[in-house]
């Protein structure tokens, strides 16, 4: 099975409905990563069997959550995005791509990666997308939703990015088993409001996302 299949097949899996241009996108996106990554180093992941599962897919995984947010209870248009520590743009550049209403601002303190995020946004010919090189503890926001992977411990993720948070906005954490000793380990001013089980196509492995939100 090729790559395009590998990816159509995931998106299916997780009732994902994308239009033939996202995927478009998506697959656009990947060649770039691969490309980039032999010069830059933007990720460890060498395969592009890799990358599918353990970024994209993965990535992908979390967008019907993050819809359902988008659509509900004061959900409204012109939302923006942070997501922090972005590396190679996941999940940041697979949440602009699958919610194109939504402003999506990639933040990483490595020149280079957030030059490729740059480069993405030009040659996906996305509006909504945009690379920050910057430390997060410096940028005012304020954003709606605030996303990590893979970022950093709960209470530091949120401490760093809470001065860009909106006063209504939401951390959104992506994590691989529950961690219940940093949900334990957050501050007063950050509650923990729901821990969400992910199942990932093709990857034998525990995800989910903490939620959390001021207190």
């Amino acid at each position: 099975m090729n790559f395009e299949q590998s990816l159509r097949g995931g998106l299916q899996s997780l009732d994902l409905q994308l239009s033939d241009a996202q995927i478009t996108q998506l697959l656009t996106f990947a060649e770039l990563l691969h490309k980039w990554n032999k010069v830059y180093n933007l990720t460890a992941l060498r395969s592009q069997d890799e990358m599918l599962t353990h970024h994209l897919l993965d990535s992908l995984a979390v967008v019907p959550a993050l819809q359902r947010h988008l659509e509900g209870p004061g959900g409204r248009a012109g939302q923006r995005l942070l997501d922090v520590g972005s590396g190679g743009g996941l999940p940041g550049v697979v949440f602009a791509i699958c919610c194109p209403q939504l402003d999506v601002s990639c933040v990483d303190t490595v020149a280079k990666k957030a030059a490729f995020i740059q480069q993405a946004a030009a040659v996906l010919g996305m509006k909504n997308l945009h690379g920050i090189h910057a430390r997060v503890e410096s940028l005012a926001g304020p954003f709606d939703v605030i996303s990590c992977r893979a970022f950093a411990a709960l209470a530091d993720f949120t401490a760093w990015s809470l001065q860009a948070l909106a006063e209504d906005g939401v951390w959104l954490a992506m994590k691989g088993k529950r961690p219940q000793n940093e949900i334990a380990a957050l501050p007063a001013e950050v509650q923990m409001f729901h821990v969400e089980p992910l199942a990932v196509p093709g990857l034998d492995a525990e995800r989910c996302i903490v939620w959390m939100r001021r207190s």
